[in-house]
């Protein structure tokens, strides 16, 4: 509905993906008329990801885009309003909220469900993003299947890179863990386990250079010890490169009215996808700096809606 050029939703759902598309869903069965505003990456993450092998439902594997492209279809099939279109920025003082869509569509919703998810942090080269899909992963729990008895390789010195050459030292041949600096900032414990885990070799002071290959990666150039007299290049057969120096939630639109962490991640009240603003609820990546997986994206958006619409069953 609109009124002086301004579009009136009861639900407006910002960000795609598993959890957005899920919100739809839900949210149209409850006949709450949802909008979806799908931003820069209709899809989300999963767009860029070949094959989905541990979503249940789908024993053969499935593409990340055809699930995802599954996943609109079945919420527009119950009449959910898919878009594309960035939101630019959002009032959230009072309801009913204002959203602002490209900088010019306004909409006002009586309930908001963000499901912008996160961006992975890559190193930034160009052969970084020749081999995306290709050898390169930003998620070993994901991928890290297609690379049984292989030999990879794992950047950064954190938890999440610890825990992620960890789980692939139980599947690979071998796993380098390319630390640029001198020690790891993992855990105690998390350190011990890499350092007790024999398939895992850490590379202390390495940077990398470029990753080399034709279909896919099949080596990587590092450079030791950097900027100093013992520099050095250091060629490294691999057959997957994993990036884990961190994820950042695509939250800053939203930040001057809902909480975050000191890394942008979205608070939400325990066990709920509640925000500190009434009627404001976040679902997938953008409000989980753990799981990160499709099929908890999709639970988070299941609860979402269901709490969307029980808030503006309230409200009536």
């Amino acid at each position: 509905m609109k009124e002086n050029n301004i579009e009136k939703v009861k639900c407006l759902i910002i960000g795609s993906g598993p959890a957005g598309y899920t919100a739809g869903i839900y949210a149209s069965r409850a006949n709450l008329n949802p909008v979806v505003y799908e931003g820069l990456q209709p899809g989300g993450q999963l767009t860029t990801t070949t094959e989905i092998d541990n979503f249940p439902g789908y024993p053969e594997g499935i593409s990340g885009p055809v699930m995802m492209g599954e996943l609109k279809k079945q919420a527009e099939r119950f009449g959910c309003d898919c878009r594309w279109g960035i939101v630019t920025n959002v009032d959230f003082e009072q309801r009913p909220y204002k959203v602002t869509v490209d900088g010019k569509t306004e909409i006002e919703a009586e309930s908001v469900i963000i499901a912008t998810g996160a961006t992975a942090k890559y190193l930034g080269l160009e052969s970084e993003e020749k081999f995306k899909g290709s050898g390169v992963s930003a998620c070993a729990t994901c991928d890290g299947f297609f690379y049984r008895g292989k030999d990879v390789a794992v950047v950064g010195g954190g938890d999440t890179a610890c825990e992620e050459a960890s789980y692939l030292a139980g599947l690979c041949n071998k796993v380098y863990l390319v630390v640029r600096k001198d020690h790891l900032r993992a855990s105690k414990a998390m350190q011990e386990r890499v350092f007790k885990t024999e398939n895992i070799e850490i590379l202390f002071e390495h940077n990398t250079k470029e990753l080399t290959g034709d279909m896919g990666v099949e080596g990587c150039t590092l450079i030791k010890k950097a900027g100093t007299p013992e520099e050095e290049e250091v060629k490294i057969a691999i057959d997957g490169f994993f990036l884990a120096i961190g994820h950042h939630p695509n939250s800053d639109v939203f930040s001057k009215y809902v909480k975050t962490d000191d890394q942008g991640y979205i608070l939400t009240e325990a066990g709920t996808p509640k925000t500190n603003v009434d009627g404001v609820f976040a679902c997938g990546d953008v409000q989980d700096p753990v799981y990160r997986q499709a099929i908890t994206s999709a639970a988070s958006g299941c609860q979402a809606a269901m709490e969307a619409e029980r808030y503006l069953a309230e409200l009536n």
